[in-house]
């Protein structure tokens, strides 16, 4: 049964619908599913929850459905290049759950590997730790140190963009692409990748793939992409 899709909306037929919590990949404009964000616009589900580092900025990225009012909750380490989101959160219309960066990542692999829990000093002593269980334990020195419990994603949905895939779902993110795409594709019920290019299967060299083919469902393939820039800083030409 081929897992590749005519387009996003084709592949988030089905398996999309109001309140539930996406994984997404991406770091700012970096490896974000942009066509499979653009279906989610377009199919005007509501009350999402989105599991990913960051909004984008505005008008971008899940900056887009912020516009739209389909996000009602970000799980997120970092919100800081998006001035919608801002306003929301300060107006009280989105709810954020504030999560250090790496235990974002982590929280999204142990979902992945059916973990429900685990312990980290990340966040001891701060906000993040607020209603949250504390533990002691002996650290790598045996000296006892306060740990706090964070809970696993398991997400409805992971959204993901690659770099190259093959027809059975293996993939290849591309550099600093990779993100929290590969963590963020195996923490859900369903995962849709959006690649660059679709090859053969066995045209992959297998010590090359990041992420196997069987935590993929649905593939599509996205481009051409044009390349945002977040920041565009130029400076006068120096007379030579």
């Amino acid at each position: 049964m081929s897992k590749i899709y005519p387009d996003a909306a084709a592949a988030l037929e089905g398996v999309i619908a109001n309140d539930m919590l996406i994984a997404a990949g991406g770091f700012g404009l970096c490896g974000i599913p942009e066509r499979l964000l653009d279906a989610i616009r377009d199919s005007r589900v509501t009350g999402l929850t989105f599991a990913s580092n960051n909004a984008g900025i505005d008008n971008e990225g899940i900056g887009k459905l912020l516009r739209t009012r389909q996000v009602k909750k970000m799980i997120s380490s970092y919100v800081g290049e998006n001035k919608e989101f801002e306003r929301q959160f300060l107006s009280g219309e989105l709810e954020v759950e504030f999560c250090p960066q790496g235990t974002l990542a982590e929280r999204m692999r142990a979902g992945g590997a059916g973990i429900p829990g685990f312990y980290t000093k990340t966040g001891v002593g701060t906000q993040v730790a607020e209603g949250k269980e504390h533990k002691e334990f002996p650290d790598q020195d045996g000296v006892m140190s306060t740990y706090i419990l964070e809970r696993g994603i398991f997400a409805d949905l992971s959204i993901v963009k690659a770099w190259k895939a093959d027809e059975t779902g293996n993939l290849i993110f591309r550099k600093t692409a990779r993100n929290f795409n590969q963590p963020a594709a195996t923490c859900g019920k369903v995962c849709i990748a959006e690649v660059e290019e679709i090859v053969p299967a066995g045209a992959l060299n297998p010590d090359e793939v990041h992420l196997p083919g069987v935590f993929v469902n649905r593939l599509v393939l996205g481009a051409p992409y044009d390349k945002k820039i977040e920041f565009r800083t130029v400076r006068e030409r120096e007379e030579a």
